[in-house]
């Protein structure tokens, strides 16, 4: 994978677009027992000035957790562009009735029933520290064939661009 240079402000923009066209990652927090633990979240805002926001239960495992480890990871995958995204951050419980109905979708409903006025809805803010991504232009059969040239000829294979992000 590449690593030339690029500059700030392009690689926090790719970042924004990638995580933003993912919209699905996954949270990572760490137990209580200092183990890793990892669940589906559906990104509600990427500002990219380095917060990613998400409604949650106030009484949930993750906001316990961040609320005694603030440390967090998300990451994010989205295989129809071949890009991944892992960012790290430290997480609060941040809930701010104008700023939830400026995020609120109406999918979430299905997770919370009385909308914004869910008893213990809350949101989680995670201000990104560092980010680093992986982008590949080419398509999937495109990257098997370089993985296939690469088991053949010894040499590793390109298979895109991975730059590291600081906030």
């Amino acid at each position: 994978m590449s690593n030339e240079p690029t500059s700030a402000a392009e690689a926090h923009a790719r970042v924004t677009e990638l995580v933003r066209a993912a919209r699905i990652c996954m949270l990572t927090t760490i137990a209580l027992d200092g183990r890793q633990v990892s669940r589906p979240m559906g990104l509600q805002e990427a500002e990219f000035d380095g917060d990613l926001w998400f409604f949650a239960s106030a009484d949930s495992a993750k906001v316990r957790q961040i609320r005694v480890n603030p440390e967090v990871n998300v990451a994010f995958s989205d295989q129809k562009h071949n890009a991944w995204v892992s960012v790290s951050g430290t997480a609060t419980e941040a809930f701010d009735r104008a700023r939830a109905e400026r995020l609120w979708n109406p999918l979430l409903r299905a997770w919370f029933p009385d909308g914004l006025d869910t008893p213990g809805l809350t949101l989680i803010k995670v201000h990104a520290s560092s980010a680093e991504y992986w982008d590949s232009p080419s398509s999937t059969v495109v990257n098997l064939f370089g993985f296939a040239r690469a088991a053949v000829t010894g040499r590793p294979p390109e298979v895109g661009e991975n730059h590291e992000v600081t906030y």
